[in-house]
């Protein structure tokens, strides 16, 4: 069985020193080890920015998308090898600017791979502008001002299409994050991770130092039931998005692979797709 070690490469991360990104790396590499994955059963599909160069940096089956395309990519590699465990990944505005619709009808279809969005509140590779994260208020490159725009909540937005796993962690969390990417990968159907991971660089309001103080983690309540899912969205209104763990999971819908009529168990990429001759006329027939 692979261990950690054995899903890095000689690819060395170009991210700034302190970007929450390298832990969002680390903690996919030890999930995978820890649920028993080789290397060639992994495939990691990002989108533009920061975040986007994950996919180089683990050694996995990867691809590195175009902006706001890492979902489509992902379901498509996700039906074509039911087979493989499959990983999107992006960042705020990868995911929730210019690929939002293509997040929320992930969401509603629910194929059975992961999404980690690395959350920092901003545009780090384009050196700094206001994102949909944002807060209203934020000053910015493109908002000197200060932002006048709602900030988006990923986590209400997830529940309301349907989502059956919701979750968020913080990138100082290496033990949660890796723990809820076990969870997210064991579970049958769509989940989506939002990871609180600071722009050292562009971002001076977002700080580690700021996440921990206004985080609540979900662990602190005996109570809670992620099952629930009007609680779920309670939960998150009442702390206005800055939890962490796993906020909802319904074990109970199928995936999209078993729901479609005549997808067959079988990988579609070892599946044998000669046309015979025969078949191959008959169709031809009815352009004539």
């Amino acid at each position: 069985m692979a261990t950690f070690k054995e899903f890095r490469n000689n690819v060395k991360p170009n991210w700034c020193p302190g970007c929450g990104d390298f832990t969002v790396q680390a903690s996919i590499q030890r999930a995978a080890a820890n649920v028993g994955l080789e290397p060639e059963q992994l495939a990691v599909i990002s989108g533009i920015g920061c975040s986007g160069r994950i996919s180089g940096y683990i050694n996995a089956y990867g691809l590195h998308g175009i902006h706001g395309r890492a979902l489509p990519i992902a379901q498509g590699v996700k039906l074509a090898n039911r087979e493989l465990t499959v990983i999107a990944s992006g960042g705020d505005g990868d995911g929730f600017a210019i690929g939002m619709g293509h997040t929320v009808h992930a969401i509603r279809r629910n194929l059975d791979l992961t999404y980690i969005v690395m959350d920092n509140q901003i545009y780090g590779l384009t050196k700094g502008q206001t994102s949909p994260r944002s807060a209203e208020g934020f000053k910015t490159k493109s908002t000197p001002e200060g932002s006048i725009e709602t900030t988006l909540s990923p986590l209400e937005i997830a529940l309301s299409a349907g989502a059956t796993f919701v979750a968020q962690s913080f990138s100082s969390d290496l033990k949660q994050l890796t723990s809820l990417i076990e969870q997210a990968i064991q579970h049958k159907g769509f989940s989506i991770i939002n990871v609180f991971s600071p722009c050292v660089t562009f971002n001076k309001v977002n700080t580690y130092d700021w996440f921990k103080e206004n985080i609540v983690n979900l662990e602190q309540f005996t109570d809670y039931d992620p099952s629930n899912r009007i609680a779920a969205m309670t939960k998150i209104m009442e702390t206005s998005g800055m939890l962490t763990g796993l906020i909802y999971q319904d074990t109970t819908r199928k995936s999209y692979e078993d729901m479609a009529v005549g997808f067959r168990a079988e990988a579609l990429a070892k599946q044998d797709l000669t046309l015979p001759e025969a078949e191959f006329d008959k169709l031809l027939a009815e352009f004539r």
